[in-house]
């Protein structure tokens, strides 16, 4: 048998068409039935019968997905989901998924339509966050990536010598908050410089970097022959969704001579909303940004983001030529600079094509609303935890991420009630430590999400804490 089309295409097109009706199903009800169920050892062990000799029909193989997949999902499309960041997507992005895939196409470089698509989405991106129109960047697979990158390309922009001889003995060094994601030590890990290298600055009140003890550790690491070369300040933290103040960061940075990065992974699209906008001031001087579309913009995972003022110093990072790389005035082979020029792959995916539908449907316009609702649920169930007697906010609610603690519960008991929920189907948020105390974590990133939702998630928090300081 030659080739691996299907002899039968009306076969294909028929479980094609009920393939996509059973998605729309599922998306339509999805806020029906438990938020998360936990996958039975017999469903786990079907998954595990060694690679196939002789190929299952597509029937057969379909029908295992519903019966072995589908029920046992993260769970993050049901309104209920409130754990982590995590993006809910839409049948906008899942149709954009199917184009996609049926184009198949390589976006690492070269002169075709779906490189034009991507350069519109960066362009799109620029513009959200006030960066100049002329700068760069590339999507991703997160913002671990992204951040990888903008560290890869703050260090050659210190020292381009870097990409021959390696980091040698150059003593750099970088800032970030203790709030920081842990995906920037990774990045300078990766890098090469060390996670120690990436200086811990401390947090104030409001969870947010000490401008003035920046300042201070910076001078410090010059005196002790250091060499300071990029501050990372987050939009959006982890934990508490906290903004560093980015204005007085990027002035430090400016001063001291270093690069001026911002980690602004679900924060960006705040930048979306007339109401939030303000809050991250200074966004608009980075150097590099880090953000995900699969987060708040709702784009079918995954749809990473970095951006680069200086598109010479980002390609000065990662550019290569190679023989059977070349770029050509003409032909397939033209369309210089490629995508493959700002990042470390050269195989890459049309991701940019579920971000173009996505924002193109919508419009910025919508999408800032959408956050704006997200933010005002999260406002709500922060007002009832405060109205709730033996509830406890643990941090100042900034976007869409709500912390509290439960008064007479222990941390771990505190762990034990939310696994509890997580199992019961009624809601999925997740924990985290607020000063030294674990807190339930609520974060609405779910464009479904309202306050029935958050309600339904409070009363059976409440209704559990309740059981255990009876019990």
């Amino acid at each position: 048998m030659a080739g691996l089309d299907p002899m039968d295409w009306h076969g294909i097109r028929e479980i094609g068409h009920r393939m996509l009706d059973e998605v729309f199903d599922r998306m339509e009800h999805v806020g029906e039935g438990p938020v998360w169920r936990p996958m039975p050892p017999a469903a786990r062990q079907s998954l595990k019968e060694g690679l196939p000799e002789k190929g299952h029909s597509l029937d057969d193989l379909y029908g295992r997905y519903q019966e072995l997949v589908v029920p046992y999902g993260v769970g993050n499309t049901h309104p209920g989901f409130m754990g982590w960041v995590h993006g809910a997507g839409t049948p906008v992005g899942m149709l954009a998924e199917m184009l996609a895939g049926g184009l198949n196409a390589n976006c690492g470089g070269r002169d075709h339509a779906p490189i034009e698509v991507e350069r519109e989405v960066i362009r799109w991106a620029l513009q959200m966050v006030g960066m100049p129109e002329d700068g760069s960047g590339c999507l991703v697979t997160g913002s671990s990536m992204a951040n990888f990158i903008s560290v890869i390309t703050a260090s050659r922009a210190q020292d381009l010598a870097i990409r021959k001889d390696g980091i040698g003995g150059r003593g750099l060094v970088g800032y970030a908050a203790t709030t920081a994601h842990g995906c920037l030590p990774r990045a300078f890990d990766l890098a090469g410089l060390g996670s120690e290298a990436l200086r811990r600055v401390p947090v104030l009140a409001d969870h947010r970097m000490d401008v003035g003890a920046l300042s201070d550790m910076i001078a410090a690491d010059r005196k002790a022959g250091f060499v300071p070369f990029m501050v990372a300040g987050t939009a959006g933290t982890v934990d508490c969704g906290a903004i560093d103040d980015l204005v007085a960061i990027e002035a430090v940075a400016r001063q001291a001579g270093l690069w001026f990065h911002v980690d602004a992974a679900f924060g960006a699209l705040a930048c979306l909303s007339p109401r939030f906008k303000k809050q991250l001031s200074g966004i608009e001087k980075a150097d590099s940004l880090a953000f995900d579309f699969h987060k708040w913009a709702q784009v079918p995972y995954d749809a990473g983001c970095v951006l680069v003022r200086d598109s010479r110093k980002h390609a000065a990072a990662f550019a290569q030529s190679l023989d059977y790389l070349v770029r050509e005035e003409r032909g397939l082979a033209a369309g210089a600079p490629w995508f493959c020029d700002f990042g470390p792959d050269l195989s890459r995916g049309f991701r940019a094509l579920k971000v173009w539908m996505t924002l193109g449907h919508y419009g910025s316009e919508r999408m800032g609303d959408m956050v704006e609702t997200c933010c005002d649920v999260a406002a709500n169930l922060a007002r009832r935890v405060e109205q709730t007697e033996g509830l406890a906010l643990l941090a100042p609610v900034t976007l869409n991420i709500v912390c509290f603690g439960l008064d007479g519960l222990e941390d771990a008991e505190v762990s034990e009630l939310v696994q509890d929920l997580h199992e019961s189907g009624i809601a999925a948020p997740s924990t985290t430590r607020i000063n030294g105390r674990l807190a339930v974590r609520a974060a609405i990133v779910n464009h479904r999400t309202t306050t029935a939702h958050t309600d339904r998630m409070l009363d059976a928090v409440i209704a559990l804490r309740d059981d255990r300081l009876k019990a």
